[in-house]
């Protein structure tokens, strides 16, 4: 399977109200235009879209530093909306789909990590791409992280998702929702429902099961894409991940 040749992208770069504590840290303003190797992460996320296909990437910004670093990046910025699901859908309604959607903190972002995304990608309205615990702990063996754990095993998201159709706004409500219902997690377990439930908690439940059964109550088709590559599953949240990502990146 060989997927688009040339898409269109949005990267979420917004802040958290108040600021982002990592980004206070390191001396900057926002997260995105933290320096490594010599480059924001909003520069090296952008490049790699470039170098995979991406033909327009759209950035939503929440500060005049990150729009007018985006602007120089021959991007084109968009005003954040509250949260990172509500941005996602806030970009998808300005670029429209099919899209790829990814995060600013993504700063090992490689293009044959999106192609090898893109070319396994199943026809569907939305997916994302996870790794497995073995292959996180084979290449980022330091880094700390959530796992998700099902039946298939341990898993841990890569921040890339693929919204193939106007369809996928449905996924990113539902997002939105769990989003606003972060701190009444009995909400988030009712949105599983009781077979689900049950079967999860028995461990029987695998993660495309789980993806797949999700996406039909939103109305979509919803597909989980693997990972060869645990790099992938690197993002820039705290010290010890931008001390990993430097160090990664002086290998280089």
């Amino acid at each position: 399977m060989t997927g688009p040749a040339r898409f269109d992208a949005v990267v979420l770069a917004g802040s958290r109200p108040g600021g982002d504590p990592l980004a206070r840290h390191a001396g900057v303003s926002d997260k995105a235009l933290l320096v490594i190797g010599g480059q924001t992460m909003l520069a090296r996320v952008i490049a790699a879209l470039r170098a995979a296909g991406a033909a327009n990437v759209h950035v939503i910004a929440s500060s005049d530093a990150v729009r007018d670093h985006a602007l120089a990046l021959r991007a084109i910025p968009l005003p954040a909306a509250p949260g990172p699901s509500a941005s996602a859908r806030a970009g998808l309604a300005a670029a429209g789909a099919p899209l790829l959607l990814t995060t600013a903190d993504h700063a090992l972002l490689r293009p044959e990590w999106i192609r090898a995304f893109l070319d396994a990608m199943p026809a569907c309205d939305v997916a994302a791409l996870l790794a497995r615990r073995p292959a996180v702990e084979r290449d980022a063996p330091s880094t700390r992280r959530t796992w998700l754990r099902f039946a298939d095993g341990d898993w841990s998201g890569c921040n890339l998702f693929w919204l193939g159709t106007p369809a996928a706004d449905a996924a990113l409500a539902m997002w939105q929702a769990v989003e606003a219902d972060r701190k009444r997690p009995w909400r988030i377990v009712r949105r599983l429902g009781p077979g689900l439930l049950l079967r999860y908690l028995a461990g029987r439940l695998a993660l495309g099961q789980a993806v797949a059964a999700l996406g039909a109550r939103a109305g979509v088709d919803a597909r989980v894409v693997e990972s060869p590559f645990g790099l992938a599953a690197v993002d820039v949240d705290k010290p010890a991940d931008l001390e990993f990502v430097r160090a990664m990146m002086e290998r280089v």
